[in-house]
């Protein structure tokens, strides 16, 4: 069967949508652009008569093109239209702050939602908790790439050439001082993070500050920042605080584009 899109269940469903909609995510998934009629009909799991009379009416609205010669179908170029309407009015902190607030109410700390900006974080967005010690981390504030915890779950989730390249710089803020750096003990951590999602900083850049964080992708997985959650919690916390950061960056990339059944361990 077709790999499937993340889904909502929770109302009544109207089955030839339900139907029309996997039609296009399977071949929007398939490797090939183009399909055959029987390849598409198996895969999503209906007759073919049925298929064809869906993608006859999504080919009305050009969201489904047709090479009658070789008897294929492929997404159509009324979706291009769809899609840059949709990129166009994209508003990552309103689209992040749900989940930030979600994630407060969780662990009482302080979570940023940070942009990647050239060799920067830029905080977007952000949420105080309600621990005793706050942190001040305003909207605008630019953190290093490579800076603890969240400079570790971008580099464990960079394309390999990407990520070498970074590697190979010299000033590496991974734990605070850049003359700290340990490149073996980088390597193990930025492996973890790729099994587990999220990676952590007890208390090396800011002592007696812990800090999780988790990257976050958009269209075509493409990373684009990362969440992070900040406070005086025990370290003992991050085994709960880090699953939960890490299911927090994966609804919002989900709700930027990225197929995130493809990137997330969990």
């Amino acid at each position: 069967m077709v790999a499937k899109r993340q889904t909502r269940t929770t109302g009544p469903s109207v089955p030839s949508v339900e139907q029309a909609s996997r039609l296009l995510f399977c071949l929007a998934s398939n490797p090939q652009f183009k399909m055959r009629l029987t390849d598409i009909c198996d895969q999503v799991g209906i007759a073919k008569s049925k298929g064809h009379s869906i993608l006859n009416t999504l080919k009305r609205f050009e969201l489904v093109d047709q090479d009658a010669q070789a008897k294929t179908y492929s997404l159509g170029p009324a979706l291009i239209f769809l899609s840059q309407r949709v990129l166009d009015n994209l508003d990552y902190p309103e689209v992040a702050a749900p989940f930030l607030e979600d994630l407060v109410r969780e662990t009482n700390g302080t979570v940023a939602f940070g942009l990647i900006s050239g060799s920067h974080v830029l905080v977007v967005a952000m949420r105080n908790g309600n621990q005793n010690i706050g942190f001040r981390v305003p909207v605008g504030h630019r953190f290093h790439i490579t800076l603890g915890a969240h400079g570790k779950a971008i580099a464990a989730f960079m394309d390999e050439t990407e990520r070498e390249k970074l590697l190979a710089k010299k000033e590496l803020y991974f734990y605070g001082d850049d003359s700290r750096i340990d490149m073996k003990r980088l390597r193990s951590e930025l492996a973890q993070c790729k099994a587990l999602g999220f990676t952590q900083d007890i208390g090396e850049v800011t002592p007696g500050v812990n800090v999780v964080s988790a990257p976050v992708f958009g269209v075509r997985e493409k990373i684009v920042g990362s969440i992070i959650l900040i406070g005086t919690f025990a370290a003992s916390k991050i085994q709960e605080y880090g699953p939960k950061v890490g299911c927090a960056a994966k609804q919002i990339s989900h709700k930027l584009g990225a197929q995130t059944e493809a990137i997330y361990p969990m």
